[in-house]
């Protein structure tokens, strides 16, 4: 078989990365970085969309020119954000980027027509202001144009797809965070369409991570001068690539996708849609072979993104390994947060809004940007602890461990401080999960593996897996009481 492509695109970067087999180990090269901009323009924040499918062709581009012959291509991106194509095949606008303002205090406004149990119990989907359905409902309010003259709607990494190919698809993984997607009857849920006044026509057949979707279209073959190839649906919800890529021996385990967002859970053969799923707002999520993904959203380190742009800016320039020895130095559990508290969703002022919420609940605010750093991984080290517990409850499984995998790996003081906190060994790797996964279901398409466990078990003999054992129980168990009763998590640890 012939090399093959991964395109991974995060929320702040993409890149196109090379995977071949070599002696039954997976190879891995990355042949193009580029960053990922959101454009403010007016009031709306957008994603630069015709941006990202440029470097996706000087990705391609790349590969010709050192001689690579690819055999397949897949696409990967984050959840929820959209767009539409109008009736002459074109693109309706830039989509808007799930962290724009047009979505704040929707998910109020829809309960009011819609009961959220109703919607729960459909989808099976936690709730956030970002979800595709409350950006729909924004949409609507506002007579969004884009509204009236659409033809087909199409998620991020669909709609990258359709450029290549000219093909629509929608992936399955990807649009079952819509919120509108029913696991029970595995497509569309009409009735919650209905209710939404959205066309079902918009909607089209969901394909299951590795379908083919299609070939490089012509145009695009002639404008970089390359042969045609498959691209294959792979799981293109990044979390689900990542997922997907963990090197799990156990068929039974935790797994924490680690980057801008943290994201938590197992893999469960079927959706856990009950009661105590939604008031934990805990989600189920499509995933490779038809599992789902039983998770929670945590905010992740944004926080600590945020915060150094905002330094960045003031003319205190720290690299992150440098704010890392910083918040080792400092003095431990001074403050913590609830990393997923609304105050932190927008881009803004994190140094300052921590500083808020520490004078609400009664805490000494950090001072130093050590003490912010140190503030943000111990409160997400501790965030992590509370969601595995609510896992192992929810799936009714006990997890001897928890699987790190993402670009939040390279934080080792996170990893330490999350063995720390769960009282459990921490396994962190493969740091490139959701390129590495993607390329586990484009092989998988090709008959290379049978299955995502036989592409688990390459992945497991490729790529190192550090280890890091819980240290300092004495300490973190009382901060995690402590934690828990200041953010008011407490409350629904009992439920």
């Amino acid at each position: 078989m012939g090399d093959i492509i991964a395109f991974d695109l995060g929320a702040s970067s993409g890149r196109a990365m090379l995977g071949r087999l070599v002696n039954g180990k997976i190879e891995i090269t990355e042949l193009h970085r580029f960053s990922n901009d959101p454009v403010q323009v007016g009031d709306r924040l957008h994603w630069d969309l015709l941006r990202l499918y440029h470097e996706i062709k000087q990705g391609l581009l790349i590969a010709k020119n050192k001689g690579i012959e690819v055999s397949s291509i897949g696409i990967d991106t984050w959840a929820v954000d959209f767009g539409f194509i109008g009736a002459n095949g074109e693109l309706i606008g830039n989509p808007y980027h799930y962290r724009d303002r047009h979505t704040e205090n929707m998910m109020e406004k829809l309960f009011e027509q819609i009961p959220a149990s109703d919607i729960f119990g459909k989808t099976g989907i936690q709730f956030l202001q970002f979800n595709t359905i409350f950006q729909l409902f924004a949409l609507k309010q506002a007579q969004s144009p884009w509204l009236q003259e659409g033809n087909r709607f199409l998620m991020i990494p669909d709609l990258l797809r359709y450029f290549l190919t000219g093909e629509m698809h929608n992936e399955f993984s990807n649009a079952t965070t819509t919120q509108l997607f029913n696991p029970i009857e595995g497509t569309w849920d009409k009735e919650l369409l209905k209710r939404l006044d959205l066309p079902e026509a918009w909607f089209g057949e969901v394909l299951q991570p590795g379908s083919p979707a299609g070939m490089l279209q012509a145009s695009v073959c002639e404008e970089l001068g390359i042969p045609s190839v498959p691209v294959i649906a792979v799981a293109e919800h990044d979390t689900g690539s990542a997922v997907a890529a963990v090197p799990a021996t156990d068929r039974s385990f935790a797994y924490l996708s680690c980057g801008t967002w943290s994201l938590m859970g197992t893999e469960v053969q079927q959706p856990v849609i009950n009661e105590t799923a939604q008031k934990l707002n805990f989600t189920n999520e499509g995933g490779v072979e038809g599992t789902y993904r039983l998770l929670k959203n945590i905010m992740g380190l944004w926080i600590l993104q945020e915060s150094r742009r905002v330094w960045e800016k003031a003319g205190k320039s720290y690299s992150f390994p440098e704010l890392v020895l910083l918040a080792r130095e400092a003095k431990p559990f001074g403050a913590f947060i609830d990393p997923d508290h609304p105050m932190f969703l927008a881009p803004g002022d994190m140094p300052t809004r921590i500083v808020q919420y520490c004078r609400e609940t009664g805490q000494q605010a950090p001072e130093t940007a050590g003490e912010f750093v140190r503030c943000i991984l111990e409160s997400l080290a501790l965030k992590y602890r509370f969601v595995f517990e609510m896992t192992e409850r929810l799936s009714g499984q006990q997890f001897n461990g928890l699987h790190m995998v993402g670009g939040g790996i390279n934080n080792t003081l996170l990893c330490q401080w999350s063995a720390n906190a769960i009282g459990k060994p921490v396994w962190a790797g493969p740091s490139e999960g959701s390129a590495i996964g993607n390329m586990a279901v484009q092989w998988i398409a090709q008959g290379v593996f049978a299955d995502i466990w036989e592409a688990r078990q390459a992945i497991r003999s490729s790529f190192p897996v550090e280890e890091y054992q819980p240290e300092e129980q004495e300490l973190w168990g009382p901060a995690y009481d402590r934690f828990v009763k200041l953010t008011g998590l407490a409350e629904s640890s009992n439920l």
